[in-house]
């Protein structure tokens, strides 16, 4: 367990989660239970062939003592693209929507008041104890609780410092790229490590044909300010995942009259364009982390990107800010972001 009122990421669970069974082609009932263990045989076939997704998301308290969720339906329309891809049943949004709501005031005592939150996790995975390469027939679905502070606690406050990745890949067309499950991650570790060795907080993803594309950093969303343009990489090839923040930040932006481009960024522009001064800011984003500035990218023992400054550009700091504010009630919600939950 973290220090009493300074939580890590990813280790202090609430009592409580919610639990359902599928099997004979139906979802059983949505259960709160204790947090416990799962007892599963050795040939349950999420251990053999990954079949298996999950989501994050958060709630956070607001000022008047109450918690809203950011975005949940978000994040379980994305579980059900993923549910798809991977062969797996859906589950009822709204019924889950409830669930959670229960879920949350059950545990009630452990809301963290601000900056800390509360992360969501659901999590779905087959459990037919065959040794075959199929669709299970049945699997479980849960969803955790577990009370978090900043996901890159200590970090340099410039931002995070990366290198592109040239050997292995993410995701190619046609794959799960699109997809939350955890194979993508497991295949990310060998080049997470290599870079660590090296110096590098994590690193950047190219696309796998040619390796001259940027597709994320690490497991998360990037952008670039490119002049006064707020540029990300596009969805369009199925290997990027398709975050609920980047679509916050990307929304907000425009909002306030910025011009944003999703299209494909390649490393020779990003090396042109800090070459010419035009490379103002990098950031990356995603629910765990919200924004995270980016200080370096190297590509090939080249800069693509330095921040000479002691802190992250106005862009990063102010959308990190101003998308903070809004999960946390602090400012008013024209896009109808917030979900109150009932305690």
């Amino acid at each position: 367990m973290a220090e009493k009122g300074k939580p890590g990421f990813g280790a202090d669970f609430t009592p409580h989660m919610a639990l359902q069974h599928y099997q004979d082609g139906a979802w059983g009932p949505l259960e709160i239970v204790p947090f416990a263990p799962f007892s599963l045989s050795p040939s349950t076939v999420v251990f053999h062939y990954g079949q298996e997704i999950f989501e994050g998301f958060k709630a956070y308290r607001q000022p008047d003592g109450s918690v809203c969720l950011f975005r949940p339906e978000q994040n379980l329309k994305r579980l059900n693209n993923s549910a798809e891809r991977l062969c797996m049943p859906k589950v009822d949004i709204d019924a889950t929507l409830q669930a959670i709501d229960k879920l949350i005031a059950t545990d009630r005592a452990t809301i963290p008041d601000r900056p800390n939150t509360l992360y969501l996790r659901p999590c779905m995975f087959g459990t037919d104890t065959v040794i075959k390469v199929n669709p299970s027939g049945t699997y479980i679905f849960s969803v955790m609780i577990c009370v978090v502070g900043d996901y890159f606690g200590g970090a340099d406050p410039r931002g995070v410092r990366l290198r592109t990745e040239t050997e292995y890949t993410r995701a190619a067309p046609g794959g799960t790229g699109f997809a939350k499950c955890g194979g993508n991650y497991a295949a990310s570790l060998a080049a997470q490590g290599r870079a660590a060795k090296d110096g590098f907080d994590q690193v950047v993803w190219l696309d796998a044909k040619t390796h001259e594309y940027v597709e994320e950093m690490g497991g998360m969303n990037i952008m670039f300010v490119i002049g006064e343009t707020l540029v990300t990489p596009a969805l369009g090839s199925g290997t990027i995942l398709p975050g609920v923040t980047r679509d916050s930040l990307l929304t907000l932006a425009k909002s306030q009259g910025r011009k944003v481009e999703e299209r494909d960024v390649s490393c020779s522009e990003l090396r042109e364009a800090f070459r010419k001064g035009m490379l103002k800011e990098t950031f990356a984003c995603g629910t765990a982390a919200v924004v995270t500035p980016i200080r370096e990218i190297v590509h090939k023992g080249e800069l693509l990107y330095q921040n000479s400054g002691e802190k992250p550009g106005p862009v990063t700091t102010g959308l990190r800010q101003q998308l903070m504010d809004l999960q946390f009630g602090l400012a008013p919600d024209p896009f109808g972001w917030r979900r109150k939950v009932p305690l």
